[in-house]
């Protein structure tokens, strides 16, 4: 699949333009992205979602700075990330890499979100797993709550969180969106709504495919 990450991953770095503010996901999708950023030789400036991403744009000769505290930028032109899921309507599944609360805090922040991602990823309906970051404190008696999630052996997120996984049913993602959300101990889960998404881009080895949004999830 990686000729069709790179296919999708070039054409999202074609929609960026010189002087914007560019969102970096994280992910082996994003590890094509920018090389393909790099190549362009725009004037941009970069916050990512991850320490890797970080670390490998500027490796490139990307400009990457914090999105913390007053000193960052504060909205985004556009965010391009990866998916480990992906619907037609606009709903995905992130997290795999443990970074899905940046992930989002970062697509939520920027004026156009678009994902990239090879055709395996694309599915007619979302299931389990669904990635969670729980906060440490008291995450026993979150996952006790929760009922149907499991701790993940993987490290903390980039933020110290502990990551588990919701393997429940995923019958609606709206309302276990919302449930999710509504649990006290959960940071954040890795279900990403239409409301979010501005486009979504395939990769094929003949070319990519554009499935577009208007934020609020109508197609246009």
């Amino acid at each position: 699949m990686e000729q069709e990450k790179r296919v999708a991953a070039e054409a999202a770095a074609e929609l960026v333009e010189d002087g914007m503010v560019v969102g970096l996901g994280t992910g082996s999708t994003v590890s094509h992205l920018l090389p393909a950023l790099a190549a362009r030789r725009l004037r941009l400036t970069c916050v990512a979602t991850s320490l890797q991403t970080e670390q490998a744009g500027r490796a490139l000769g990307l400009e990457v700075v914090s999105f913390d505290g007053p000193s960052g930028p504060t909205r985004l032109d556009i965010a391009i990330d990866g998916a480990d899921q992906a619907t037609r309507d606009g709903w995905l599944v992130k997290g795999g890499g443990a970074a899905h609360t940046r992930e989002k805090v970062v697509g939520a922040s920027a004026d156009r979100f678009v994902v990239i991602v090879s055709p395996d990823k694309l599915v007619d309906r979302i299931a389990p797993p669904i990635p969670l970051e729980l906060l440490r404190f008291g995450y026993t008696a979150t996952l006790e709550r929760l009922g149907a999630a499991t701790l993940r052996d993987v490290p903390p997120s980039p933020d110290g969180g502990v990551i588990a996984d919701w393997i429940g049913p995923v019958d609606d993602p709206a309302a276990l969106s919302t449930l999710l959300a509504s649990t006290p101990g959960v940071v954040e889960h890795g279900l990403f709504g239409p409301e979010v998404v501005s486009e979504i881009i395939v990769g094929h080895v003949g070319g990519a495919e554009r499935i577009v949004f208007a934020r609020g999830g109508a197609r246009r």
